[in-house]
């Protein structure tokens, strides 16, 4: 008999850690970002990772205006789950990085579960020819970047969306972040089934080898037991095998354009979409079945979308 586990597909729509310059399918626009989630949503996503760019530029923004410009058509569209970044970017306060889950109220939010150096200066050797001033600075700047998120900031955080009623995407970049999501927990910070993402392939992250993607669910199965629910992302091109290989013991996935560009070795994603229908179609291969916006609520005890501020 086929397994009839119910896998949920995440998809970034567009992030923070890549420029305009890298992708001409980069999302930008509320436009571009709206058009996009909905196709990922109709493709089979049943979360959709939501940030926000200056339509100007593609430099990323936590201004709640610029979000309330593509929300409303996205749920409008789709029943998909909504998740608004509190990551925004590595470069601004905690405080700017809340402002669009606090006046919006979502089902999910992200959080990242400790702070660390955050890479992103390597790309500067892929991508010479940049159009915008800011994003050469963007990628420089992070050599001597630590990414902020002390236990003060998570705590911060978690209790404002508590009062919302918005859950956490608990995302985790390392071991000792699964420990400090344990610590959180056993503090009464976070309670119920927790919803852990690990990141894999961020320079000052956990690395994508497969003994990598091992022990982080050795390691918070060892934590968490059957309180949480986990799912991964791979970094680049390793997107897709850390999918497969996550799902085959026990996870959910993401893709999207925030955590890799490609579709496959040197061809450029033309779309959000195309990488869901991807993932999906390993995913089925797999004897799968894909989780609906419906089911991942259930799995991930959330509020509804009814009881979102947009």
């Amino acid at each position: 008999m086929a397994n009839k586990r119910k896998v949920i597909i995440t998809c970034a729509v567009t992030g923070a850690i890549h420029t305009p310059s890298m992708s001409p399918y980069l999302p930008v626009t509320p436009e571009e970002i709206a058009e996009a989630g909905i196709a990922a949503a109709e493709a089979g996503a049943s979360i959709l990772h939501l940030h926000a760019r200056d339509p100007d530029n593609g430099k990323p923004t936590q201004d709640p205006a610029v979000f309330e410009r593509f929300l409303p058509r996205i749920k409008k569209a789709t029943d998909a789950v909504i998740n608004l970044t509190t990551g925004g970017s590595p470069h601004m306060t905690v405080e700017e990085r809340m402002r669009p889950a606090m006046e919006f109220k979502p089902e999910l939010a992200s959080m990242n579960m400790g702070s660390m150096n955050f890479g992103l200066f390597p790309m500067l050797n892929r991508y010479e020819d940049l159009k915008h001033d800011w994003e050469r600075a963007h990628l420089e700047n992070s050599r001597d970047l630590v990414f902020k998120n002390t236990f003060a900031d998570i705590e911060k955080a978690m209790t404002l969306g508590a009062e919302n009623g918005t859950r956490f995407e608990c995302e985790c970049y390392d071991i000792g972040h699964l420990y400090n999501l344990r610590n959180l927990m056993d503090r009464g910070i976070i309670s119920g089934k927790v919803f852990v993402q690990s990141v894999f392939g961020i320079l000052g992250g956990i690395g994508p080898h497969p003994e990598d993607v091992m022990h982080m669910r050795r390691t918070a199965n060892r934590l968490f037991g059957d309180g949480y629910e986990w799912s991964v992302l791979g970094a680049g091109g390793n997107q897709m095998r850390i999918a497969a290989q996550a799902a085959a013991i026990g996870g959910h996935v993401r893709v999207g354009l925030e955590d890799s560009l490609w579709l496959s070795p040197g061809k450029l994603a033309e779309s959000n979409a195309a990488q869901v229908a991807k993932v999906r179609e390993i995913l089925e291969g797999l004897s799968f079945e894909i989780a609906t916006p419906d089911e991942a609520r259930e799995i991930l005890q959330l509020k509804g979308g009814d009881q979102v501020g947009f």
